[in-house]
Formats: C-alpha cells, sequence, structure tokens
C-alpha cells in the first residue's frame, strides 16, 4: 500500500480545503440534540451543499450517481471535513454510509435510479429496520414476517434499535419471507416507505438523553415487490453486504474525529495542569498509537474495498472490533482530564460522547459477534460448540 500523496490528490486536499473554509463559516448554528425534525433539516442542507459542490457520494460508483472518487481522495475528504469541523452525516447516516451503498450493489437499474439520487441530494433519510426484541445480536432469528399477496408484500412485526425512525423516510427492513426455511435462509431485504399505513414508531430514549434510536411495529404493513433488494430469501447475503458497509467503511469518518478529540484532551491537559501526570501522558501516547493504527488499517480497508467493487472485505470486524474498545478508552481518558465535576457535566460535548461510546460495543455488531467472525473467517479456526 503506498501511504504518498501525488500531486493530484494533494490539489484535490487544497481545493476541499478552501471550499470548506468559505462554506462553513456561513452555515447557521447547531439545533438542539433533543429537536430530530430540526437535526434532520440542517443535516440535508449540508448534504445538498455537498452535492451541489460535487461533494457527495465521493467515492461511490459513478454509475451510481457517486464520483467514483479514488480509496485515497476518499480518505484525504474525510480527514480534511473532520479537521474543518464540517458537520457530520447525520440524520443522513444510513442511506449515505450503508442502505445506498448496499442498493448501488446490489439493487436493480430501476432501484438505483429511484433511491440513490434523493439520498446524494439530500431530500430522502433512511433508516435501519434489523435488530428485534427477541432476536439481540442473533440477526438470524429474526422473526418479522412478510407474506406475500400479488404484487405487494404483508409486513407484521416488531424492530428495535431502528435509528432515525421518526424522521425517516424509507427504512432498509429484513423480514422471513420463507418461515420453513434455515434460520440464514428464507430472509429477504426491502426498502419500507415510512409512510406506508400500520407503521408505528416510538422514539427510545438512550443514556445520553438522545432519541435516535425506536421502536418500530409493523401491522400488517403493505411493501410492493418491486422494492425487494436481491432476490426472494436472498436477504441474507445482501445483508452481509450492507454489515461490511456499516463496520468496514461506516466508521472511517468517526476515526478522524476521535484524533481530533485526542489532540483536544491533550490540550485540555495541558490547560489544567493534568499534562504533568506521566502515567497519564503514557495513558494518551498508548491511545494515540491505538488510532494511528485503526487509520493505517482503515486505508487498508478502504483500499481493499476498491479491488472488490467497492463492498469492504473481513477486514472490517477487524476494524470495527478494535475500534470499539479504543473509542471507550478514550473516552475514559477524557473522564480522567475532565475530573469529578466535568465528567458529568451533560452540557460538555465530550461528556455526551463518553456516554454515547458506550454503545459501540453493542452497535453493528457486538464484539463477541467480531470475534467470532474474525475467528472463524479471517483466522480460521472452528466454530464453538
Amino acid at each position: 500500500m503506498d501511504l504518498t500523496y501525488t500531486e493530484a490528490e494533494e490539489e484535490f486536499r487544497r481545493r476541499l480545503a478552501r471550499w470548506l473554509a468559505d462554506v462553513l463559516p456561513g452555515l447557521p448554528p447547531k439545533p438542539s440534540p433533543d429537536d430530530w425534525p430540526a437535526r434532520r433539516a440542517y443535516d440535508t442542507a449540508w448534504q445538498r451543499m455537498l452535492y451541489d459542490a460535487g461533494y457527495a457520494g465521493l467515492h461511490w460508483p459513478v454509475d451510481a450517481g457517486g464520483r467514483g472518487a479514488t480509496p485515497t481522495q476518499h480518505l484525504i475528504y474525510l480527514e480534511e471535513t473532520e479537521k474543518a469541523g464540517a458537520p457530520y452525516v447525520g440524520a443522513n447516516f444510513v442511506g449515505l454510509l450503508h442502505a445506498g451503498p448496499t442498493i448501488a450493489a446490489e439493487g436493480t437499474v430501476g432501484q438505483r435510479a429511484r433511491w440513490l439520487p434523493p439520498v446524494l441530494r439530500g431530500e430522502e433519510v433512511w433508516c435501519q429496520g434489523f435488530s428485534e426484541p427477541d432476536a439481540g445480536s442473533d440477526l438470524a432469528a429474526l422473526r418479522t414476517r412478510a407474506v406475500r399477496d400479488g404484487d405487494d408484500y404483508v409486513v407484521s412485526g416488531q424492530k428495535i434499535w431502528t435509528s432515525h425512525a421518526e424522521v425517516a423516510d424509507w427504512c432498509e427492513l429484513l423480514v422471513r419471507t420463507d418461515p420453513d426455511a434455515p434460520r440464514h435462509r428464507g430472509i429477504s431485504w426491502l426498502a419500507m416507505p415510512m409512510d406506508a399505513p400500520g407503521i408505528t414508531v416510538r422514539p427510545l430514549r438512550t443514556l445520553a438523553g438522545s432519541t435516535e434510536f425506536a421502536e418500530v411495529f409493523l401491522d400488517e404493513v403493505r411493501v410492493p415487490v418491486g422494492h425487494r433488494v436481491g432476490a426472494e430469501n436472498d436477504g441474507w447475503r445482501v445483508t452481509m453486504v450492507t454489515l461490511s458497509f456499516e463496520r468496514g467503511t461506516a466508521f472511517v469518518g468517526e476515526v478522524v474525529a476521535c484524533r481530533r478529540t485526542l489532540e483536544a484532551l491533550a490540550d485540555e491537559a495541558r490547560r489544567t495542569g493534568r499534562w504533568d501526570d506521566a502515567v497519564l501522558r503514557r495513558r494518551l501516547g498508548r491511545i494515540d498509537a491505538e488510532f494511528r493504527a485503526l487509520w493505517r488499517l482503515t486505508q487498508w480497508n478502504v483500499a481493499g474495498s476498491a479491488r472488490t467493487g467497492g463492498v469492504p472485505g473481513l477486514g472490517g470486524s477487524v476494524f470495527k472490533l478494535r475500534y470499539s474498545a479504543a473509542r471507550q478508552e478514550l473516552y475514559e481518558a477524557a473522564a480522567e482530564v475532565l475530573g469529578a465535576p466535568g465528567a458529568f457535566d451533560l452540557d460538555r460535548e465530550w461528556v455526551l460522547d463518553r456516554l454515547s461510546s458506550l454503545s459501540y460495543t453493542i452497535a453493528a455488531g457486538t464484539s463477541q459477534i467480531q470475534k467470532n467472525i474474525v475467528a472463524e473467517r479471517v483466522l480460521g479456526l472452528p466454530k464453538g460448540r
């Protein structure tokens, strides 16, 4: 892997940095974390600005509406936007980082034309309907049923931890279309319109006070068969494509953000005198080494995905496993730097990020699941009994 930058890549970096310097000062203040309609409007407006400037879907294939940028350009984009403090994808997360890429990889020509442009333009927001209350991390145990009725599926069941459901237009939904098939068979991947009759959304309040997750109840919701991505009962394979994006490339921007947070943490320690503690300095240094290594792994994963049609490989599980723990370690160190009063001040962004970090060993597949994947599919170890 060549880690040097060409002159063309450096020019891309300079051009992007100039654009960010021009537009970011004119952005309105960020809305309250509790106001999701306002957050959706803020996030989608930023997405439209990226689209108009030619930076939306930078690394998506050209035939999917993207710019077909190289992996290196994608990484430069992530570095520069995080360095400049640009808005994160926010409510656009599911559509931009895994539902959209899944449709780009697995959808028909008509499906790509219908769903991808509105995601890139910030016109439509997606949520994720994978997890269920009685399935936990065992995604193959899902029980939400989809019964074929002419040109529709009639869907009934319940989803939980549905990201951004209360402001979403569409849901990437996993359903069981053949209840008699083995657990990993008989599953289909549907695009469900969130305004369809029979859908009830109940927001869930997290430890940090946010409601980006929800319970979703489905009572005979009709979803057109044409909204199925992939073949009927082939949803497990399509889901593995989605999860490879979620674990392999969806978190890469957050690595840059964590490195920026670490620098701010070191500055705070110097300001308060905590920097004189040699044990704390060593701890921050070790965490810095962790994130430098994760960034190299990110480069390797992103470069590898370019060789597989844009779909990340199993290295995403290695990354997700270590990143989840490293993020928690970062914010544990933040609590040490802030001290007891600051560590419980919910008005400080670091404190909310610390509370959020507790979920990362569960989100996008628990660490136990990732360990199994690494053991069986990367190291070739026998399956546990």
